[in-house]
């Protein structure tokens, strides 16, 4: 099933593979990026490897494609030095789909939760009717369990780029959550001892809303990713998955070769592509061109695999398998059409990349002017 390597492998991350000028294009499922400039520190870190001509990474679609003299194992230890899973895609469809649905649920499970606690918190602090002895305390309470646990991910991805010294939006996220709640725990402290306080002012609700709005769009980002996937995973099972040798063997598409002979009946669905050199039929070819009234079909005529045989009965010479199908290159144009960025989002990305340092800087000048000024 769909895993995340428990450890950076041990490799160095110029070594190659491949014979000197030979480049081979690698699809890379990445676990953990949280924004585009994620995606953008990966990009950067994979495209400064001895050995890399081009990599592209898509914050959407979560996938690095990599152009290099590279093995694999290399990019993806790479991938998981900055902190960042790698996803093994060699699992079966329906294991990649459940974690895909498990990190899904987990983000609508705190998502809920923290609206639930949010929203008391935000009519505690916003409304002064609702307002009783002791409502900082119950406030307090309310939003704890929101700014550490919803949103602990935002929090260790911070710090995972921060050991990397990178940052991206879920810094942003962390450190307004974990300010906001940090100067009303030492505000309220400081009323409740009798101290000299900072301020009047508490910001509980401040770190809970930031929390939580950011966790509705990541839910709503990871459902959208998943139906992304699970149309990809429906066209890849659109395929037979076992084919009739004439002899009447059965044998696994995976086990098909070129040159080999198979029979399909009516009402059977074409394992591969290939030339038909016995019988005739009406082939059903609206999966490759729409056209929704069958073809016929005879000796010497080439057929496409996952095509549905309506009639007669033919025998197929098989003449492309595996990634060759004309199903397999559909798929895969599409998961490419999906991993390209528009230019609007490469502009975005390096925007965000230069936005945070900034905001950071901003805040920190920001908040040393007001207490150089002697504002509380």
């Amino acid at each position: 099933m769909a895993h995340r390597w428990a450890k950076p492998l041990d490799l160095p991350v110029n070594w190659k593979v491949y014979p000197e000028g030979v480049t081979t294009r690698s699809d890379i499922a990445i676990d953990g990026m949280t924004c585009a400039g994620c995606a953008s520190g990966i990009q950067d870190a994979l495209a400064a490897l001895d050995g890399v001509s081009e990599a592209n990474v898509n914050f959407a679609t979560g996938r690095a494609t990599v152009s290099s003299a590279l093995d694999i194992e290399v990019l993806a230890a790479t991938i998981e030095g900055l902190g960042y899973g790698v996803i093994d895609e060699s699992a079966e469809h329906d294991a990649v789909a459940q974690a895909e649905l498990r990190r899904e649920d987990d983000l609508r499970l705190r998502f809920v939760a923290a609206a639930v606690l949010t929203i008391p918190t935000m009519a505690l602090s916003m409304v002064s009717a609702f307002q009783f002895a002791g409502w900082e305390w119950v406030v307090a309470g309310l939003a704890t369990p929101v700014v550490f646990w919803a949103g602990w991910n935002f929090h260790d991805t911070a710090a995972r780029g921060l050991r990397h010294r990178s940052t991206s939006m879920s810094t942003l996220v962390s450190l307004g959550s974990l300010s906001a709640w940090t100067w009303s725990a030492v505000v309220l402290g400081s009323k409740t001892f009798g101290q000299s306080a900072l301020s009047e002012h508490l910001y509980f609700e401040t770190g809970a809303v930031i929390v939580t709005l950011i966790l509705l769009g990541k839910w709503f980002e990871s459902r959208a990713k998943r139906r992304s996937g699970d149309a990809i995973r429906a066209l890849a099972q659109l395929g037979a998955q076992t084919a009739r040798l004439e002899d009447g063997t059965e044998v696994a598409l995976d086990d098909l070769a070129v040159g080999m002979r198979f029979v399909v009946g009516p009402g059977e669905k074409i394992a591969t592509d290939g030339v038909v050199v016995d019988g005739q039929s009406a082939v059903d070819t609206s999966l490759v061109t729409g056209e929704p009234v069958p073809v016929d079909v005879g000796v010497g005529d080439e057929v496409v695999g996952a095509t549905l045989n309506t009639t007669g009965s033919m025998v197929v010479e098989a003449r492309r398998v595996g990634a060759d199908t004309a199903l397999s290159q559909i798929i895969r144009l599409v998961e490419q059409a999906q991993g390209g960025r528009a230019e609007v989002q490469r502009l975005a990305d390096r925007v965000s990349s230069v936005f945070v340092p900034v905001a950071i800087v901003a805040a920190a000048v920001t908040l040393g002017g007001w207490f150089l000024a002697g504002y509380d």
